[in-house]
């Protein structure tokens, strides 16, 4: 029955200002409801971010209310933290992670590369690519050791 997620919605302190930041990840802004709310497109026609004007953006962090992950190339998610960095956004540190680097989360046969940083009202938000694990890493790392680790043949 689900095919994927088309929408996914964050609180925010100043419209304008959240609107400009969400374009200047890439994302492309579809409508505004009077003051208060807008759309943009994560991936068009598919799945979109709302951005709710309130000052409850107060609230406590906790990643089932204000996080969101975006899917990005392997290859886009190596140049993260530069790009970000050029924009004037900061990456965080998470997971005991510095944020000089993409991270690696491994599972069974799949693992998860990251980065995380904030929106201006201190959202969650990460960059994710899906990895495959055929020799089944089990240790969290950085992705440059990652790609080293998994390149060997041991």
């Amino acid at each position: 029955m689900i095919k994927g997620l088309y929408e996914a919605h964050l609180p925010v302190s100043d419209l304008k200002r959240s609107i400009a930041f969400y374009q200047e990840l890439g994302l492309a802004f579809d409508h505004q409801v009077e003051d208060r709310l807008a759309f943009l497109w994560i991936e068009k026609d598919k799945s979109w971010l709302g951005l709710w004007k309130t000052d409850k953006v107060e609230l406590d962090y906790h990643p089932s209310i204000r996080h969101i992950a975006f899917q990005v190339t392997l290859e886009d998610l190596e140049q993260s933290v530069e790009w970000l960095r050029s924009k004037g956004y900061q990456p965080r540190k998470a997971f005991g992670f510095e944020p000089v680097e993409p991270f690696v989360m491994p599972h069974d046969g799949y693992a998860h590369a990251k980065i995380h940083f904030n929106d201006p009202d201190g959202n969650s938000l990460e960059f994710i690519s899906k990895l495959d694990n055929p020799k089944k890493l089990t240790n969290r790392m950085y992705l440059s050791e990652w790609k080293k680790r998994s390149e060997r043949n041991e």
